[in-house]
């Protein structure tokens, strides 16, 4: 029998050394305790609306033989073209469908860990942006502790895996779809970085092409951002994903690591100006809250562990110094 977070069930007297501020369990009325799922379907449409909006300026640019946002017409005026003309939102399906489905799956990943080890845990919430890629994501809220070790591991890496298992096929038949058109780049306002993985298809598929001239099309774009989302997740910093994993492996280091990392991600700003707002951010997240902690002591399993150095390798897949310029 286990107590649901990975280990067997501890004796009383050692959960009432370790949490010496437990209570009795009271009876919770289950009514009160449903939360509406509303909120998270009217975000989720939103989201829809945002991504397909930006999609459709994905496949434009993708039949003309262009990079996004190309052109005489500012990113913002391509972004709001298709609410003026709503039939245009239907090209942006290829580039929303794949997009959404990558980080729902990057989502359930957490949601499936936190009810195995019997977390209580939100649906998934979309967040629509007016930006170039039509979202800033999604996430969930967990409501209670995460008691031990093994939990957080679990939860942690859970979602940047599910999402990569849907990423590389999107990015695999992305890039071996897509075209090679030299000079694309001169023209484009914004200039997507190439990661690691999208290099080694580009090789794969496209051997006697420079990775610099291949077109993407929207499913590969979609799939670019999802490498992107899951890059910055899995950063072991403060209480992302990566974090998460940290701190179950190496409590001891995670906030000197976090703070170190956020800062060099603000010296990357030279390289990409969006990264002196994430190293911002996140050092000051760092340096104002700190990780919630355990309540146990054991450390990893073997198995775990391997797990890690696969998260690691999916880091390093998806991660690029410059992903936009």
């Amino acid at each position: 029998m286990t107590d649901g977070n990975g280990h067997q069930e501890m004796p009383a007297e050692v959960i009432e050394h370790r949490l010496p501020y437990l209570v009795e369990p009271r009876q919770v009325d289950l009514r009160q305790r449903r939360r509406p799922i509303w909120p998270a379907l009217i975000l989720f449409l939103l989201t829809v609306i945002s991504t397909l909006a930006v999609g459709a300026e994905f496949a434009q640019s993708y039949a003309q033989n262009r990079e996004p946002f190309s052109g005489s017409q500012d990113p913002l005026s391509l972004m709001t073209l298709p609410f003026k003309h709503p039939a245009m939102l239907r090209l942006g399906v290829p580039f929303s469908f794949t997009l959404l489905l990558i980080l729902f799956a990057h989502e359930m990943g957490h949601y499936v860990a936190c009810k195995i080890h019997h977390i209580d845990v939100s649906y998934p919430y979309f967040i629509p942006a007016p930006t170039i890629l039509g979202t800033f994501g999604a996430f969930i809220r967990i409501r209670s502790p995460i008691t031990t070790r093994r939990a957080l591991f679990d939860v942690g890496l859970s979602g940047p895996v599910a999402g990569f298992v849907f990423a590389l096929p999107a990015m695999a038949m992305g890039v071996a779809t897509s075209k090679i058109v030299p000079g694309a780049e001169d023209s484009a306002a914004i200039v997507f970085g190439h990661p690691p993985l999208m290099r080694l298809f580009s090789a794969l598929f496209h051997p006697d092409a420079d990775v610099t001239t291949l077109l993407l099309n929207p499913v590969g774009r979609a799939a670019w951002v999802g490498l992107f989302v899951t890059a910055l997740n899995l950063l072991p910093i403060w209480q992302l994903d990566g974090g998460h994993i940290l701190f179950s492996i190496a409590s001891r280091w995670h906030r000197t690591i976090s703070l170190v990392l956020a800062a060099g991600l603000l010296a990357m700003g030279s390289l990409s100006p969006m990264w002196y707002i994430w190293g911002g951010l996140l050092l000051v997240l760092s340096l104002r809250f700190r990780h919630p902690p355990v309540y146990d002591d054991w450390p990893l399993d073997p198995k775990r562990r391997i797990w890690a150095a696969l998260g690691v390798a999916i880091f390093l897949l998806c991660f690029t110094p410059w992903p936009a310029r």
